[in-house]
Order: C-alpha cells, then structure tokens, then sequence
C-alpha cells in the first residue's frame, strides 16, 4: 500500500527531494537538533546548532544541563514502549493495571452504506462541540453543519447539574437554529462524545471511571453518565435521545477507517492524549464469560495518557515531578502529563522560571506573568519554533506579548533552544504509545489517523514523532514510513455518527439529504 514518506525530516541524501519554499518539512529540515557541547543527533537531522553559538560559557553549561534532563536517546524509547505493551497487556486482563484498556462495545467498522441524520454532541477540555451530521451511503462522506460552543472554566469545577445544564442548554440552542418539526414524542438520535475513561457495559452506558485534564465535576464519578445527561434534557424539553456513548479516540479511530481502511490505531494528541484499537475478543481475559463468538472484535480505548502512574520507566525530570504535584489530579496521567498540550507550556514556564531564579534569564525583568501557573500554551511553543530569523525578531515579540518581557538575543536562543527540547521529548515519547500498540498486535505497517489541536497545529511534532518510531523500530534510512501518521477524520462528528448509525436500525435514524447542508 502506499504509505508517506515522513514530514519534518530530510530526504536521504541519496533521494532527491523538493519542499516549498515556506513547508513546515523545509523549516523542519533547516532546524536541525543539538548542542554545541553534546549534539543531539537524530537519524537524517539535527537541532539547529547556530542557536548555541557565541553564548555565555556559563549558559551554555545550564543549557547542557537541561539537554541531560530532557533528551531520551533510542535505547530509552525501546525499553519504554516494551514496558508500555506489556501495560497493554495488563491492562485487558481481569487484575487490570495502571493503563485502563477499556471495551467500547462498539464491535465492527462501519461498511459505508450507512445514511442517515445524526445529532453529535462532543464534551471536549476547552469546548462543546454540536454538530447535525447527514451519512451518505456508498460515499463514504458525509455532510454537516456544526457550532462551538465555549466551556466556561467553572464548568469544570461545578456540580453534576450545573454541567448537564450546561450542555442541555447548548444543545437546546442549536436545535432552536437549526431544526424545526422536532419534538419529544419525534426525538433525533444522539451520540455523546465524553473524552474521559468510562466503564462500559454498552455502547449506551459509561460509568464515569475518574476525571482527567482539569475538570472535578461532582457528583459523576462511579456513575453512569448517560441518565444524568438524559435527566437534565428531560427537564429543559430538548428533543433528543442518546444511543451511543463513546470515546473522542474510539470515534477517530472509526472515522478514519471509514475513509481509509489501512488506518489501524485512532489516536489523539490534544489538550490529553490517547489511542483506540480493534482487538481480538478472544484475547481479552476480562471478557471471558461474555458469550461472544470466537471471531468478534471490539474496539479498545486504551486511556493510555495515565501510563507509567508507578513511575518506574518514564524519565521524570523535577519540573515533570512539581507539574504534577501541583496538577488538579496529582498522581495521575503521567504519561499524558509529559507530553500533551495541556502540559508542555506549564513544564517550559516551570523550566524557564527556574533559570530566572539562578540568575540565568531575564535579569531585573519583571516576571509576574511568568509566575503565573499555567500562563503559557502550546501555541506559545508553536510560535516561537515558527521563527527561523537569526535575529528571531518574531520570537521577541511573542516574549512581549505574552510574558511582558524584553528578551534578549542570548535569551531568546536560550528559550527558545529549551522550546525544541521540551517538543521534542513530547513527540518522541508520543511515539512510544503508537509502537506500544503495534508491537502488541503485531502490526509492522499500517496507518495512524491523529486528531487533535496539538498535532494539527504544532508543524515540527509530527517529524519528531516519525523520528522517534525509526528509532525504536529501526528503520532503514531509505525507507518510507512503515508506520504512517496522518490527520484524523473527524472522530467527536463523523465518528460519533457512524458509531450511532450501526447501533440502531436504519429506520430508526434521522432523515436528510446533501442539499439541505448546502
């Protein structure tokens, strides 16, 4: 099958190949990744070297320093994504371990002659998304109409009521845009996308495991979602029924194989982190006594952001150790902690902060914002790695804006050299979780569809992570990517609606037709 050669890394140098001018893969290729005391090497390129130069002995030296804390070499990932498949394992037997593993119950791939109208409604870390969706038969496609909607932060901290309000109310709202002639008595199908582990008993139930990312709603753990929902939509008349509850990476997975049937692992790298895969029922101990056939298949949310919980492999740093001890769920999601977009921006401040206080950066510069927790996103990251200038004039400005400070040249290569480390680690143990998986099923060669703000938008990850699956499974040089990572289909929209549509019998889904969406 044909598979991409990787973004964000260099063409062998005995193959000939052409970007554009301004491509993430050109800017990629011209930031080569290292230190001038300890380069550090990536099969086919190196972490721009010139940012290092001519600055303080003294610098360079703390630099080394945070370059030993930060960077995991070949060897490092290898044993890291051995632990994470045995986890894998562990995982989908009756004991369990610290990776979840749990069933959705959602049992086959759609086959694409699936049709009809859909409601999906998609409770992310920063929004909620409703979105009417029109299944094409036989296209493969489908059409939609969609809003965001803004999650207020005391949302997340709220009562069980106050949230279910919340989105039974946002829902009401599209409805009242863009439907007429519903009713109770006529309800449109619904499926729920709820981005946190449940226990599923069906593909229409999910008792609330614990919460992740930075919401403590309560009054929902060790309970069933779906009735609480159902409750307040009851009470405000929204027109509605769910029949499906799923997993945001359970529905990419199902999205992008609905468009591309070589993708085998869904996965998510957003303000958390996750992948989803179809397993052999057979080889799930904790389904044994279930009476399925011998020959099913049921798609696995691994919730393996919460990887490593006993620490035991992954190379904490002292910032990863104050972030998390400082997080809304302390002792959780280390994994998810190291490298999702929630966290990244909070270990850069943390790192940069240190630096300040050893008199390294931003001598007599005022750096309250600095001191502020959580002050800084990926985007800040993102954008300081998109300057290629030498004067990284653009890098200054996004100092200024964001943090309040007047950088200097020295600074800003510092900083920004810190950037690239902490990216870096990120994308290359990112890789570990999508080896972990192939290397308990087996899979040499497939597709990966990865949905996500962090890895649709941070251009230089994607590369980084390619690079660390060549080094863990040691690819030859030449090679195309054996293990190809490609933007998702819409998982929380698309997914969700193809996950509802083989639940029910056709006649129970809605009617549509392209035009009306057009």
């Amino acid at each position: 099958m044909a598979l991409s050669e990787h973004d964000g890394a260099p063409p062998s140098p005995n193959r000939a190949r052409e970007y554009p001018r301004d491509s993430p893969e050109l800017q990629s290729y011209r930031s080569a990744e290292a230190s001038s005391t300890k380069p550090i090497i990536m099969q086919g390129f190196r972490y721009r070297p010139e940012l290092l130069e001519g600055l303080p002995e003294e610098l360079t030296k703390e630099l080394k320093k945070y370059e030993d804390w930060f960077w995991v070499d070949a060897p490092k990932l290898k044993m890291i994504s051995d632990h994470f498949a045995k986890e894998l394992e562990k995982g989908l037997t009756i004991e369990g371990g610290s990776v979840p593993m749990n069933v959705t119950w959602i049992m086959k791939y759609p086959t694409g002659q699936e049709q009809g109208r859909v409601l999906t409604v998609d409770l992310g870390g920063t929004n909620i998304r409703v979105c009417d969706a029109c299944l094409n038969a036989g296209k493969r496609d489908s059409e939609q109409r969609q809003r965001k909607y803004k999650l207020p932060q005391e949302v997340k901290t709220t009562t069980k009521e106050a949230l279910w309000g919340f989105i039974a109310d946002q829902i009401k709202s599209f409805l009242s845009e863009n439907h007429s002639g519903l009713s109770t008595e006529n309800p449109l199908p619904m499926a729920f996308t709820f981005s946190f582990p449940v226990d599923q008993k069906s593909v229409r139930s999910g008792i609330l495991q614990h919460w992740t990312k930075n919401f403590n709603v309560s009054g929902v753990v060790g309970h069933d979602v779906v009735p609480q929902l159902e409750e307040e939509l009851a009470k405000k008349n929204v027109p509605v029924r769910i029949v499906a509850l799923i997993n945001d990476t359970a529905g990419t997975l199902v999205a992008s194989h609905y468009r591309d049937p070589h993708v085998k692992i869904g996965s998510i790298l957003s303000t958390g982190c996750n992948a989803a895969y179809m397993e052999d029922c057979r080889l799930i101990p904790k389904l044994r006594g279930s009476g399925l056939p011998e020959d099913a298949t049921v798609i696995i949310n691994t919730e393996y952001g919460a990887f490593d919980s006993e620490r035991k492999v992954l190379p904490l740093t002292p910032f990863d150790r104050q972030l998390d001890d400082e997080s809304a769920h302390p002792g959780r999601q280390i994994y998810e902690k190291m490298i999702s977009g929630l966290y990244i921006g909070e270990t850069l401040r943390l790192v940069m902060l240190r630096m300040h206080e050893e008199g390294m950066l931003f001598k007599g510069q005022d750096v309250s914002r600095l001191r502020t927790a959580n002050s800084l996103e990926t985007s800040f990251l993102s954008a300081v790695e998109m300057d290629m200038s030498e004067s990284l004039t653009g890098v200054k400005h996004v100092f200024k804006e964001s943090l309040n400070l007047d950088v200097s040249l020295d600074e800003l290569k510092a900083c920004r050299y810190l950037i690239g480390l902490i990216s870096t680690r990120a994308a290359r143990l990112y890789a570990c979780g999508i080896a972990a998986i192939c290397k308990k099923k087996g899979i040499h060669q497939c597709h990966v569809g990865v949905d996500g703000m962090v890895f649709n938008k941070y251009s230089m990850l994607k590369g980084r992570a390619v690079q660390g699956l060549r080094d863990i499974f040691d690819w030859e040089g030449d090679r195309l990517d054996l293990i190809s990572l490609n933007p998702a289909e819409d998982g929380s929209g698309v997914g969700a609606a193809l996950v509802a549509s083989v639940a029910l019998h056709p006649s129970e889904l809605g009617e549509c037709t392209a035009e009306e969406y057009t």
